[in-house]
């Protein structure tokens, strides 16, 4: 069974195609033009063995937002897309990743409703070269919204910026990778893991 969703996205102001292979090695090919963002999708595509196509024009001479944004969007797409009818995955992941001080911890559940929850130091330096911080809350919830699954993404503490925000993708990566790999007791059975029989 193919585990892959491709997305295509076009608006005025961005063009962005995703592809993410969820049973794949970890192999990353993405470029957005903002340097920490590609960082993070790294992130992301690795420790989560996804296999994990991004690339996005964006209207980068306004600023990153819509870049990022769009991007997000289209990645939580693919990714819903990829799941397809969900029939033998385990659903619930969760992970906790340090960086040096800082923290991560995440928890996620495929269930068909986007809800996040999302806390992070305050006063964290406001850019990341190209990549505005409080950004990462809006791709968190850019995500959750085309993916469609609850998502808590907590940060107990932390003081350098980057290491917030990359231990926030890492541990990501990590739980949904949990969630979406299959349970091979669940697959052989053609189990849904829900007792309404929908997710």
């Amino acid at each position: 069974m193919s585990r892959i969703g491709r997305v295509e996205r076009t608006t005025k102001e961005t063009s962005v195609v995703v592809e993410i292979n969820l049973d794949g090695t970890g192999r990353v090919d993405v470029s957005t033009g903002v340097g920490f963002y590609d960082h993070m999708l790294d992130q992301l595509g690795r420790h989560g063995m996804f296999d994990l196509t991004v690339k996005t024009d964006g209207d980068l001479h306004i600023d990153s937002h819509h870049t990022i944004e769009d991007t997000a969007l289209a990645l939580g797409a693919a990714f819903k897309q990829a799941l397809g009818d969900k029939v033998g995955i385990y659903r619930f992941g969760n992970c906790t990743v340090p960086l040096d001080e800082s923290l991560a911890q995440v928890t996620v559940d495929l269930s068909g409703r986007p809800y996040l929850v999302h806390t992070e130091p305050e006063n964290m330096a406001p850019m990341i070269g190209a990549y505005d911080t409080t950004m990462t809350r809006h791709i968190l919830e850019s995500f959750v919204a085309q993916a469609q699954i609850a998502l808590h993404v907590h940060v107990p503490y932390g003081r350098n910026a980057h290491h917030i925000v990359e231990c926030q993708f890492k541990a990501l990566a990590r739980a949904l990778r949990y969630a979406s790999e299959l349970d091979p007791r669940a697959a052989a059975a053609g189990i849904l893991p829900s007792t309404k029989g929908a997710l």
